[in-house]
């Protein structure tokens, strides 16, 4: 069944034509990912779906009663209220009758996300954060649930945890992510904004992207015989005298046209050109960590620490949010001093460090003046170009590049740093979290450029297909302790001496159990438990248990893609059971809550 529909949808940015004509048509229990390079409309569309923006044309329909929730690709800051607020926030205007009833969904929702409701939203890390506010989007039960770029700020364990819990999650998904771990897992069916244009792919991400290049190659070898077509019908007009007298008048009306479809033709845009600025190599010993620690407050962070980076090695930089990954970095670069134990940085090191909260950049300033200010030229390996032209390579329009920085997008943001530290000649190369919001085509792009870099690289990342590509060496926060492996993130999960898996951590991590702010029924603590009661009560948490086993067993079996394979009615039991463990699991949770607090 539908749950809602796009037809004809026209909508324009000032010089920008985002949406031209697009269809879609969203059914119940799908699992969509929306792909298209950076600024082509993505967060637009999910903020027209919500009725947050208007279309200049077109119908948008959907029954009435259809709950939309979005979680926004952006993380506030600056919030003095409580994670019970932000989640609470999610109902809008439309609680419960019965306040009770919105209390104990509130609390039974930041339970599942081991989420801690009297915690400041503010104190919390970024990857908490996100948790915080996905929170605050499912805490309606909405029918309909749009992400934007959920993984952003998440470590490993965390986006694992994401895609267990989307994978038994009941709700139609329409989530857009540049993880493409994430998304092979995922999705259902692709989606992409192309040139103002939606288009549907069946299959995995995989299929998709050979289907795509297929569908390119036919589009690009069309439109050069058009052109030859075209141009051979304007040296026809063009013939002179002895022409007009012979000429057909269906063949001017079909060259007008002709001209007209020419005008009309929305190209591919091309692909970023970039390459690497490299300065002449360093020292055999690029650095060197010896007894290296460092801590602050009660959180040791790094403890006896000994490596040795040589010239070329590709390192990524592995582990949970908050265990020291950014700080190590700084302690290599000489940014922090070492508590104990000593730092060696090779000879001839040129660095160039891309900062993952993007803080290099004046943001009332406009492209030009970030990336190369006081000159109009850029030098690159030896090469001269000027300023427009090198961020025209980047995908920058001649207009954009006089816009200051605030009005880009998250991936815009991204790619213009990006074209900052490449035209910066280096031989040691650190990135800290470099492909949030990229999309996939720059994301490939940048890949490859790592790859054939000449100097040393050192990288922070979430991504493991990216850590899997890139790195030949990983550094790894585990178990309490700093280890290295040979190899990306696969190989370490095959190295690794403890394949289990770890649960999400975080500097400011979160309780495992929730203790709500009130009883979710007032129960009279004068009165003393019965035996039968308390009996009860010592019974709860082994069901409890068996409850969450059985759902986390059933989300597994859910999650593959043989079980979309299935007959629908296999598929809608499977769902309507995890439904009725899930009403079990909140009866019992409860009724175990009433009774403690009693």
């Amino acid at each position: 069944m539908a749950l809602l529909h796009l037809r004809n949808i026209h909508l324009e940015n000032g010089d920008n034509r985002l949406f031209d004509g697009i269809e879609l048509q969203i059914e119940a229990g799908e699992r969509l990912c929306l792909v298209g390079r950076n600024g082509t409309g993505k967060s637009t569309l999910m903020k027209l779906l919500c009725r947050e923006v208007q279309a200049d044309d077109g119908e948008l329909i959907h029954s009435p009663d259809l709950k939309i929730a979005r979680l926004q690709q952006d993380v506030p800051h600056g919030s003095s209220e409580s994670v019970f607020d932000i989640v609470a926030a999610g109902f809008g205007d439309n609680h419960f009758e019965e306040e009770w009833q919105t209390q104990w969904q509130i609390e039974s929702v930041l339970s599942r996300l081991q989420l801690d409701g009297d915690q400041g939203f503010d104190d919390l890390s970024g990857g908490w954060k996100r948790r915080a506010l996905l929170a605050r989007a499912l805490v309606a039960n909405p029918d309909l649930l749009l992400l934007d770029e959920p993984t952003n700020h998440l470590d490993i364990p965390a986006i694992e945890w994401l895609e267990n819990f989307l994978l038994g999650y009941k709700a139609t998904l329409l989530f857009v992510s540049h993880d493409r771990a994430f998304v092979r897992k995922l999705a259902t069916r692709i989606i992409e904004l192309d040139r103002g244009r939606l288009s549907s792919w069946t299959g995995n991400f995989d299929k998709y992207q050979e289907n795509k290049q297929a569908a390119l190659d036919a589009e690009s070898q069309q439109a050069a015989l058009f052109d030859k077509r075209l141009a051979e019908e304007e040296v026809w007009i063009r013939q002179g005298i002895k022409a007009r007298r012979t000429r057909n008048e269906g063949r001017v009306r079909r060259l007008e046209s002709m001209r007209e479809e020419f005008r009309q033709r929305r190209n591919l845009q091309g692909k970023v050109q970039a390459q690497i600025g490299q300065a002449e190599s360093s020292g055999k010993i690029v650095l060197e960590a010896s007894k290296l620690s460092y801590g602050f407050d009660d959180q040791q962070l790094i403890t006896n620490f000994n490596t040795t980076i040589l010239r070329g090695d590709k390192i990524g930089i592995i582990g949970p949010n908050g265990v020291g990954k950014t700080t190590l970095i700084k302690l290599l670069l000489g940014e922090l001093t070492p508590q104990e134990g000593t730092i060696k940085q090779g000879t001839n090191l040129q660095i160039v460090y891309f900062d993952q909260h993007r803080s290099q950049f004046d943001d009332e300033k406009n492209l030009r003046e970030n990336i190369s200010p006081g000159s109009d030229f850029v030098e690159i390996n030896g090469q001269r170009k000027h300023i427009i032209s090198y961020l025209q390579d980047f995908l920058f329009t001649p207009l954009q590049i006089q816009k200051p920085v605030k009005v880009l997008s998250g991936g815009e943001r991204n790619r213009l740093l990006l074209a900052r530290l490449f035209a910066q000649s280096s031989n040691l190369l650190v990135l800290d979290e470099p492909t949030n919001d990229l999309d996939a085509e720059t994301l490939e792009l940048l890949e490859e450029l790592l790859i054939d870099y000449a100097g040393t690289l050192i990288l922070i990342s979430h991504d493991r297909s990216f850590l899997n590509s890139v790195v030949t060496r990983s550094i790894v926060f585990e178990n309490n302790s700093i280890c290295e492996y040979a190899g990306g993130y696969d190989d370490w999960l095959v190295q690794r001496p403890d394949p289990a898996a770890e649960k999400p951590s975080e500097k400011t991590a979160a309780k495992p159990t929730i203790t709500p702010k009130e009883a979710v029924k007032p129960v009279a603590k004068a009165k003393k438990l019965s035996y039968k009661e308390q009996r009860e009560l010592e019974q709860l948490p082994q069901v409890i248990e068996q409850l969450e086993n059985k759902m986390a067993e059933l989300q597994i079996v859910m999650g593959t893609t043989e079980f979309y394979q299935q007959d629908a009615a296999k598929i809608t039991a499977k769902q309507q059971e995890l439904e009725q463990l899930e009403l079990e699991y909140a009866t019992a949770f409860a009724r175990w809550e009433a009774l403690e607090n009693a």
